[in-house]
């Protein structure tokens, strides 16, 4: 295995705030082709679209960042974690507030009909409930208080992409190709996790088996 790590004052004073700006470009792009009027025929949908669209693609780079330590050694990569998924949150709030100014103009009354009656926007509703106890608790004191229920609070993002991905299924309903290739990405994300689970507790039960043989021979 590969280990990766760039020096310290470069990661923390450099690289860190590049990526800081990398992930804003996104709705800098969005906010600058609303002035501009480029965002084609129907520039709402198209803002609502791509802030979600942004929201799924760094949260599935978020859950990316633990099995790319596993694979590069960069153990550094893990303190984007928070960033990234601060970001995620982020998007989706905007594109939950897009979606309540530009599509429902704030009727609340017609939100929650929409909500009861179109099962994407009910997945999507839980998704976003789902995220932000986690945006919450992102802090290291919150993690400090939660202690070992931080990290089981935490594994909810599995669920969280999971939901996200068929709400995406669900809105587009004719042309999948996108969200398909989401959900593939996802797969192979969660497949990486639950067989690095697997060996990890095969370990564990050899090195404990071990243990117990030479207890049992000292005895």
């Amino acid at each position: 295995m590969i280990t990766m790590k760039i020096p310290e004052k470069i990661f923390t004073h450099v690289f860190k705030p590049f990526v800081f700006i990398l992930l804003l470009l996104p709705a800098i792009h969005l906010g600058w082709g609303m002035w501009q009027d480029t965002l084609g025929a129907n520039p709402l949908e198209a803002i609502i679209r791509s802030l979600g669209d942004w929201a799924l693609r760094f949260l599935l780079l978020t859950l990316a960042l633990s099995p790319l330590r596993r694979l590069t050694g960069w153990g550094q990569v893990l303190r984007l974690r928070r960033m990234l998924g601060l970001y995620t949150y982020f998007y989706a709030l905007l594109h939950l507030f897009s979606y309540l100014w530009f599509d429902q103009f704030f009727d609340w009354i017609e939100i929650g009909y929409d909500i009861i009656e179109r099962p994407f926007i009910t997945i999507g509703m839980v998704s976003m409930f789902l995220l932000t106890p986690l945006a919450m608790t992102s802090t290291k004191a919150m993690m400090r208080r939660l202690g070992k229920h931080w990290k089981r609070l935490h594994q909810l993002i599995y669920l969280i992409a999971i939901l996200a991905i068929i709400h995406f299924f669900w809105m587009v309903k004719l042309d999948v190709s996108e969200p398909t290739i989401y959900a593939v990405v996802l797969a192979i994300l969660l497949g990486e996790r639950a067989i690095y689970s697997y060996n990890s507790l095969r370990k564990k039960s050899k090195l404990l088996r071990m243990t117990n043989n030479s207890n049992s021979e000292t005895e």
